[in-house]
Parts: C-alpha cells; structure tokens; sequence
C-alpha cells in the first residue's frame, strides 16, 4: 500500500515525490547487452554462501501472487524456477466477492492448501482470506474484522510462520492516516479462522507501513517503509513482536526512493532477495544479499513485471521435476537455436562455434567439458576442460580460469541447471548471480540477466549431447 494514492495527498507534493525518486532511480537496461563487459562491482556476491539448491529430481519453484497496475480488484498468479523469470500461470486468479485484492500473501499451510491474505480497501478495519489445492483457482473464505477500537486503515497483511510453528498474519494499522504501525495476528486454530486480538510490534513506528519479517537464526528481521523519508528501512529483535532496534535507516542499502511494498525470498545459493514498488516511476524493483543483510546488489528491474505486478510475495517450494545433468562424464553442450554450434573454449573464453566430425581434434577437445558436480554447490555444475580449468564467468563474460580454491572462483564457476525452451534442452543459472544465465550474444559466452522474450530463452538453452573428443 502507499499513501501516495490516497486521495488526500496533493498533486504538488506528488510531483515532488517524483523529481525525487527520478533522481535516485537505477534503470538497468534491458536489450541486448553491448560488447564492452560491465564492471566487476558487487561486493556481496564475493561473500561466502551455503548450499541451498534443490538436489538433482527436484527444482525450486517460486510463486507469486500479485495484484496489478491495471486492477486492485483482481489477484494474477506467476510463477518461476529463479524467482526471476515469471511467466504468466492464471491471471485474473482470484477476484473476491466485494472490495479489493491488494497486497496478496502467500503461503502453503500445514493441511496442504494455499492461503492468501489481503488488503480489501483503503479504509476499513477488515483483512481477506482465501484458499487454494492448486494455486490456480481459489475460494473466498472471509474477512476478518480487526478487533481494535479506532481502527480506520488496515494495509499490507503479510503471512509470517515462526519456526514454532505458529501462523501469524503481519498488518499495518493506523487511525488517522498517518500513524501506521506493525500489529500481530496469531492464529489459535488450524483452519486459520480464528485468531488472537493484535499486538503491536514495539520498536516499530508511528508511521511505518508494509513492515515485512523473516527469521534466520533466532534473530528476527524487520524489512518496514519509513513513511515520511519513503525508504525501506531494517531493524531486528530478539522476539516477534519486539522490541526492535533499527540497524540501517534512509538510504542505507542504496535501493533509493521513493519505495514500499517490500517481500523476501531465500534463494537456491542461499541468500536472500527483497522485491519493492518504485510505485512513483512505475517499476518494479529486486536486490539480493548473501552476507547477511548487510550489503545489497545494485537494483534491477524485475524482468517483464516491472510496471504491471503490484506488491506481492513469493512463496519458496521445493518440487518434483528440473533439469540435470550427470556428473562425472564428458559431454558437448549444443545450441538449441544454432544446432550446428557448441560452447567452446578458445583463447581461455568461451564461444558458440561450429562444430562437425570434419573439425580438427583441437576444435572437437575444445568443444568437450567433464560435468562435475557444483564447486560451491555440489546440487549444481561446473564444466571442467581437458586441461583441468573450469568454465567461470569474470565480468560477467566466460572465461577458463584454474581453481584457486577461493570462495568467489568457486561460485563465479558454478551453474543451476533449470529446463530450457525447447524439448530436451536445459539452461544453465549462475550460482553467485542468480537470474543471470549462460547465453550466446554474437556467438560470445557470457551471463546475463533474464530477459522475457523468444530471443533470450533460445540463445540460453543447450542441449547435452555425445561428446566431441
């Protein structure tokens, strides 16, 4: 939710709001990427990671539940194996029987069913709740009214599920307009029909909205908007509801503002990515830490989604399925779009060149990789030549590089494996970068984000083939 919409904020403050968040805005850039390699300038990635991709038979699936710029009204459902390229799965999903649909969260609860929980309108003292088998199509259950006198505003409810088990719903609740706080909603049965009066988050506002949790290691950490700076700002507690300390304020992780509407996600290498509403400049916005919260990637816009998905979350789920590949054999990697093509090595970078039974010996060897199992993750691959160096990317461009043993060698030359666009094809993720992907661009190797069209999924696939030598 933003206050930006509400109708009692003017048009020249809103202009002003603007002006500042053009100013501070990273806009990424989309086509094609230019011949020069970008800098090497993400210091969190360096950062040593844990093990986290599902094992081969399996895959990450990432869900999302979104309303949109088009419609409050109606809930649209995406999903992805990278929590960065969403495809279109059912839209409109949901549309509930009266008022809105913003601010959707997601989670799967203990009877097998999805759940939503949701803004119904600007004002009002309600949240809604409804179920789904299947993630596609859903039925209205409820909506609760918040048991708290003075009540005028009820925004942003947010599933969080502590480790004891217990169900909570996070929601922000205010009683002028302008001094939001973090409330607690505790289930107290296992339909998730009845539930405990709120309690508020101390440590936590006035004037925070869209405060989102998650706990990692006993710790609790608070992602909340600061409604009159407009930053998303991070403070953490010992205890659910309090009392938090902020640990970063204003601009402290270089995400600039105006933004709202945050959530997080772990990912298969272990960190974590929070997805926020540049809601001022109509983009959609993700950036991924792997050091603990304490530094961040430069903001990118979320491929395809960005201006149309309105404030979400994504729900994690371990699934049957996936690409694979076997390890401890050689194997030639085949373009899917140039099937006379195959990654290659030559003069230590790597290239989509062709390659037949009339080519020479040092073309067919250069041409065949030993797949071993992830040097970071062993879930995942690298590629090792015939002269015992890997495959890695280094300013995002491939490249043969010897194994030193270190940290970011290791993830630099490690891949994911997920299904590619065509029939037996496979795409091959960067571990350290997730939602870059191995692809060919004028036949040069490199890794590059995800971009939601025809050209990019084809120049990303290969096939595994019998290898050359």
């Amino acid at each position: 939710m933003n206050l930006s919409s509400f109708p009692r904020r003017s048009l020249a403050h809103a202009a002003l709001v603007l002006l500042v968040a053009l100013a501070g805005v990273v806009t990424p850039t989309r086509s094609a990427p230019a011949r020069s390699a970008p800098a090497r300038s993400a210091p969190a990635q360096s950062a040593p990671v844990h093990a986290a991709a599902p094992p081969a038979g399996s895959t990450s699936r990432y869900t999302m539940t979104a309303f949109t710029n088009s419609s409050e009204s109606n809930m649209y459902v995406y999903e992805a194996p990278d929590a960065t390229g969403f495809r279109l799965r059912r839209g409109p999903a949901y549309t509930p029987p009266s008022g809105l649909i913003r601010d959707p969260s997601i989670i799967r609860h203990t009877d097998g069913y999805y759940y939503i929980v949701y803004t119904t309108n600007w004002t009002g003292n309600t949240i809604g709740f409804a179920r789904s088998s299947d993630r596609l199509s859903w039925t209205f259950l409820r909506n609760h009214t918040i048991p708290l006198s003075g009540v005028a505003n009820t925004w942003a409810p947010e599933w969080f599920v502590d480790t004891d088990g217990s169900v909570n719903v996070i929601v922000s609740l205010s009683t002028t307009g302008s001094d939001f706080k973090p409330y607690k909603l505790t289930a107290t049965n296992a339909a998730l029909s009845a539930w405990t009066a709120p309690t508020v988050l101390s440590g936590i506002g006035p004037n925070y909205i869209d405060t989102f949790i998650v706990k990692v290691n006993g710790t609790y950490h608070a992602f909340t908007k600061q409604e009159t700076t407009k930053y998303i700002e991070y403070a953490t507690a010992a205890s659910l509801t309090g009392p938090y300390t902020f640990q970063r304020t204003g601009d402290w992780a270089g995400w600039g503002g105006p933004r709202e509407g945050q959530s997080l996600v772990r990912l298969d290498n272990g960190g974590w990515r929070i997805y926020f509403d540049g809601y001022t400049v109509g983009k959609y916005f993700f950036s991924d830490s792997v050091d603990g919260f304490r530094t961040w990637t430069p903001p990118a816009e979320l491929p395809a989604l960005s201006g149309f998905a309105r404030h979400f979350t994504v729900l994690k789920e371990t699934v049957s399925g996936g690409a694979s590949l076997p390890t401890a054999t050689t194997r030639s990697l085949r373009s899917t779009n140039y099937p006379d093509r195959y990654l290659r090595h030559r003069d230590n970078l790597g290239y989509l060149e062709q390659v037949s039974a009339s080519s020479s010996a040092q073309t067919k060897q250069d041409a065949t990789f030993t797949v071993t199992p992830g040097l970071a993750d062993a879930n995942c691959y690298s590629l090792r030549a015939a002269n015992g160096q890997y495959l890695r990317h280094y300013d995002f461009r491939i490249q043969l590089g010897a194994d030193d043993g270190g940290s970011t060698f290791r993830q630099d030359a490690t891949f994911c494996a997920h299904t590619g666009a065509s029939s037996g094809s496979l795409t091959l993720e960067s571990y350290n970068y997730p939602g870059r992907y191995l692809r060919h661009y004028d036949f040069a190797l490199r890794v590059d984000l995800y971009q939601d069209t025809d050209t990019f999924r084809a120049d990303s696939s290969f096939v595994a083939t019998t290898p050359w030598a």
